[in-house]
C-alpha cells in the first residue's frame, strides 16, 4: 500500500502528542534498539523544547490518535563555517516499506533547507542523519536521497563491578559534585573542547534541554578544579532513563558529557572524571555505565574508554548531505 492510498492525516507533531509520541518512539526501539525507551513525560519534555518551533520543524503521520512515523529537524542556533542541522525521523516496524519514510525524509531535507535560509543563509549547508548501522531499511533510505555515511559512532558499556580502573585525581586538581551553582562551568567546558574538535556550541537554552533535562543526574555529575587558578578543567554529566530502566531491569548511567578542556589535555583529567563517576555508580547501585563515542580506531576518547574497561555494544552510522 503506497502513502496515497492511505487514508492518513499529515500534521506538525504538537506538545499534546507526547503520549502517541512515546508509543511510537518505543515500538521503533523495541525493534531496532537504537535509543532506548520513553517515558510520556520524556517524550513531553522533548516536545516542549523551546529550542525547537513545532510547525516550523516537524511532520507527524498519524492513523487515528497512533502515531505512524515523525520528522524533526534540528537547525543550530549559532554556528560558523558550516551550519550541521540534524534531520531527525522514523517510521513504526509495522508501516515501513510503504513510502512513508521516504515522505518523511524528504520533509526534513526541504525544512532544513528553510531553517538554514531563514538563519544561516552565508555558510554551508550539511544535513545529517543519525541511526543504527544494523537497520538496513534506513540505510538505504538515506542512500537513496543522496546522503553519504561520513562518520561511525559506538555505543560502549561498562559492566561496572571489577572492570572498574584505578585513575587518580591529577596533581593541583580537586573534584567537585555538580551544583546549580557550577551548572554554567559544566556548560562552559563542554563548549570549550567541542570547540577544539569542531563540533557546535550548545546554547544555555539548548544545554538545559540536551542536558541537565529531568533524566539528568546530579549526584553522579563531577567536575575537576584547578585548585590554583579555580579554573574548571573537565566535566562528567550523566543522564539516565527511567523507562529504560523500567523495560530492561537495568540502571544505566549515561555519560552525556566526558569534556576535557584544551589546556588540560594529557594530564589524565578524563581518565580521573571516568574512574570517579564508574565507581560512584557502582556505590549507588547503578547496573551499568554507557557513552556514545567516535568509532574511528585512532580517537584518542576511543582508547581512553576502552583502557577504562568500556566494550562496544552497537554503532550509529551517520548519514550526510551538502545542500
Amino acid at each position: 500500500m503506497t502513502v496515497e492510498s492511505q487514508n492518513l492525516v499529515w500534521r506538525p507533531l504538537a506538545v499534546t502528542d507526547s503520549a502517541a509520541m512515546a508509543d511510537l518512539l518505543n515500538a521503533i526501539d523495541a525493534e531496532d534498539h537504537v535509543w532506548g525507551q520513553y517515558t510520556v513525560e520524556d517524550a513531553a519534555e522533548e516536545l516542549e523544547s523551546p529550542v525547537d518551533d513545532l510547525p516550523t520543524s516537524t511532520l507527524a503521520v498519524f492513523d487515528g490518535a497512533t502515531m505512524l512515523g515523525f520528522s524533526a529537524v534540528h537547525y543550530k542556533p549559532t554556528a560558523e563555517i558550516v551550519h550541521r542541522v540534524q534531520a531527525a525521523g522514523a517510521v513504526r516496524p509495522t508501516h515501513r516499506r510503504q513510502g512513508l519514510g521516504t515522505k518523511l525524509l524528504q520533509h526534513g531535507l526541504v525544512t532544513a533547507e528553510a531553517l538554514h535560509a531563514l538563519h544561516h543563509p552565508s555558510l554551508q549547508l550539511v544535513v545529517e542523519s543519525v541511526y543504527g548501522e544494523h537497520v538496513d531499511g534506513a540505510v538505504a533510505l538515506y542512500r537513496a536521497a543522496g546522503m553519504t555515511a561520513t562518520k561511525w559512532s559506538r555505543h560502549m558499556r561498562h559492566p561496572l563491578g571489577a572492570a572498574i580502573p584505578d585513575a587518580p585525581i591529577p596533581d593541583g586538581l580537586r573534584i567537585e559534585g555538580y551544583a546549580a551553582e557550577t551548572d554554567e562551568e559544566f556548560r562552559a567546558v563542554r563548549n570549550d573542547a567541542a570547540q577544539q574538535v569542531g563540533r557546535s556550541q550548545l546554547s544555555a537554552e539548548e544545554w538545559k534541554v540536551w542536558a541537565v533535562n529531568s533524566s539528568f543526574q546530579p549526584e553522579l555529575s563531577f567536575l575537576l578544579r584547578d585548585a590554583a587558578t579555580g579554573m574548571a578543567a573537565g566535566a562528567l554529566l550523566v543522564v539516565s532513563w527511567e523507562a529504560e530502566t523500567a523495560a530492561t531491569g537495568i540502571r544505566d548511567a549515561y555519560f552525556r558529557v566526558v569534556a576535557t578542556r584544551p589546556a588540560y589535555h594529557e594530564r589524565g583529567v578524563a581518565e580521573a572524571l571516568i574512574s570517579h563517576t564508574l565507581r560512584e555508580a557502582q556505590n549507588r547501585r547503578y547496573g551499568r555505565a554507557s557513552v556514545r563515542v567516535d568509532a574511528d580506531p585512532s580517537s584518542p576518547e576511543l582508547g581512553i574508554y576502552e583502557r577504562a574497561g568500556f566494550v562496544t555494544h552497537d554503532s550509529q552510522v551517520h548519514y550526510s548531505i551538502e545542500l
